[in-house]
């Protein structure tokens, strides 16, 4: 069955509405999803009019439940009102509105099960007093100790965040090796559920330039960071570093890696945008799939017709890769071996999964034939 996917049109004075119908009319998006766009048809009216003449003939299916969407169509649930003033390449306060509430509808549709997965375009911070990632956090309980994992994927390349939206003077108070950990945590888990990776490695930067110089630069590699992967690591978790940021990317070492894990913002997010600006932000750590493209509002192009939609069709394009992946991840381990935790001569945990071998009409934890597959414990 097809997915339902929502997008949030985002700011009324951005691109949002260009990326987001210039992806849904590309290619073959229809036979993979059903899309359900939280807006205003009379809003996008007036972007469409900007477009050049091969995208205007676009129409509709107004709906009031994205369960009565439509395979094969536009699908539009009304979330503000048809007078909203659009200024294109302008920030307002009822862009701002207006955004908030598709996004606060869609997300109740998201917790209620009617929608599969949430992609968003970009709004203006303000409409949230803080980003996407912050706002979805609360929206759906994650645990304040945890938090979620902003991460930005564009192929094998993908850049995770210990800090998002942060000044750069609150950067240091916030490089905790419990902070660190959670966050590796995050990442690793995502990469197995969300990525389908059964022992990702995993590549932590350092906060300081050459990577603290062993403690002339700082001494966070030393006592906070180097401490935390040591402990990912016994916890079975493929960590490495802290590596210097610039060297690892202008070497290409990145590429010997499935992740990066980055102490803030500009370090990770830097190198990642001059490589690829077709990516996609994923927020990892939440029950449910939120992808949205690697870019704002695009106030300077707004109206223009130039707006690149690759990030945007690439962000559906993983919001549906992570869906099945999801599914298939839960499937297989929905009804793991029973085993026994045992050592082994040098005192290393091991696992014992015991194969029970079934007799006709019979319960096969009775059975007195049963075999055991000694294998080591993975994690």
């Amino acid at each position: 069955m097809k997915p339902i996917i929502a997008f949030t049109a985002g700011d009324t004075n951005g691109v949002g509405y260009e990326v987001i119908i210039k992806a849904l009319l590309e290619g073959h998006m229809f036979e993979l999803c059903k899309p359900v766009v939280y807006g205003n048809a009379v809003v996008a009216k007036h972007h469409i009019q900007t477009f050049g003449e091969e995208w205007r003939n676009i129409q509709w299916n107004a709906i009031e439940d994205p369960r009565q969407a439509k395979d094969g169509r536009l699908n539009l649930i009304t979330c503000y009102p048809d007078n909203t003033p659009v200024s294109l390449g302008t920030p307002s306060p009822e862009a701002n509105q207006a955004a908030k509430a598709a996004l606060d509808r869609a997300c109740k549709d998201l917790k209620e099960g009617n929608v599969q997965a949430l992609v968003t375009a970009p709004l203006n911070k303000e409409a949230l007093h803080g980003g996407h990632t912050e706002y979805l956090e609360k929206m759906f309980e994650v645990p304040n100790s945890k938090g979620s994992l902003m991460m930005l994927c564009s192929g094998n390349l993908r850049v995770a965040l210990v800090c998002n939206h942060v000044a750069v003077a609150d950067i240091p108070a916030q490089i905790t090796e419990e902070r660190i950990l959670d966050k590796l945590n995050l990442l690793n888990s995502s990469l197995k559920r969300d990525f389908g990776m059964e022992k990702p490695r995993i590549a932590v930067l350092a906060l300081n330039p050459h990577a603290g110089d062993a403690g002339l630069l700082g001494k966070e590699e030393q006592e906070i960071i180097a401490p935390a992967i040591q402990k990912a690591n016994e916890q079975g978790i493929w960590a490495f570093g802290p590596y210097a940021s610039d060297g690892f990317f202008g070497s290409g070492h990145f590429q010997q890696f499935d992740a990066v894990l980055a102490m803030y913002h500009d370090q990770g997010l830097i190198p990642f945008k001059t490589l690829d600006m077709s990516g996609v932000n994923y927020t990892a750590g939440l029950s449910v799939v939120r992808t949205s493209p690697d870019h704002g509002t695009g106030y300077d192009i707004a109206g223009k017709d130039s707006a690149d939609y690759s990030s945007m069709r690439n962000a559906i394009y993983m919001a549906i890769d992570i869906l099945h992946a999801r599914a298939e991840y839960d499937t297989l381990r929905a009804n793991p071996l029973p085993f026994i935790e045992r050592e082994d001569k040098e005192g290393r945990p091991r696992r014992e999964f015991i194969d029970f071998k079934t007799t006709t009409g019979g319960n096969r934890f009775g059975n007195q034939s049963a075999q055991l597959n000694n294998q080591p414990t993975e994690e």
